[in-house]
């Protein structure tokens, strides 16, 4: 693997421009959601956009409404190149959320229909990718296609989160994704946790005792 470069900052598709002009080909971004919650997957996604066809207004997933997420979301699946992949609480248990992290989006790359010869991924924590990686920190507000490939994670994991409230709705998991909220830690002080919850996370692995 190539050593990755860092870098801090980067507005709209100038980056991606930059490396086109530089000969690469196909350009992926790179993001997971899901490292911080008690339950459910971590799902990452990688997006190779379109520079002539490019979906007005990315930006972090954080910063938008759930209904702008989701109108992006149908755009950049319609004009971009699109890989998504997600770790279960079972194996972040086994390997560590970190591990997961990069696995998935070891995965999500593998699971686009290109082999990108670039990978902008957001963070500082590089995957071990089989193409030129650059990590970029803060890249989700300021990456294009970094931005893309959160909107298109968060979106794949609220909705399957809430098909799990729908199942356990105790837990709040259709408003909370799963997060540490009081509501949410109060149910699991009372009721323990469901299949879905990761075992390795305190306080589940103190056994709640710190509730």
């Amino acid at each position: 693997m190539t050593a990755p470069i860092r870098i801090t900052a980067g507005l709209g598709l100038k980056r991606e421009r930059a490396l086109s002009r530089a000969g690469y080909r196909c350009i992926a971004g790179l993001d997971e959601v899901g490292r911080g919650p008690l339950a459910g997957p971590v799902v990452s996604a990688a997006v190779v956009l379109n520079l002539k066809n490019v979906p007005d207004g990315l930006a972090d997933s954080k910063v938008l409404t759930a209904q702008k997420r989701e109108a992006l979301f149908a755009q950049i699946l319609a004009t971009a190149h699109v890989g998504i992949a997600s770790i279960s609480h079972v194996e972040i248990d086994t390997i560590n959320i970190r591990q997961a992290s990069l696995l998935a989006m070891c995965r999500a790359l593998a699971a686009l229909p290109c082999k990108p010869d670039m990978a902008l991924v957001d963070g500082n924590d590089p995957p071990d990718l089989p193409c030129t990686v650059e990590t970029v920190i803060q890249g989700d507000s300021s990456i294009a296609s970094i931005a893309a490939a959160s909107i298109v994670a968060k979106v794949v994991r609220d909705r399957l989160m809430a098909r799990l409230g729908a199942i356990y709705p105790a837990y709040g998991f259709a408003t909370n994704a799963g997060y540490s909220t009081k509501t949410h830690l109060s149910v699991l002080a009372s009721d323990g946790p469901c299949p879905f919850h990761r075992l390795s996370f305190s306080p589940l692995r103190q056994g709640l005792l710190d509730l």
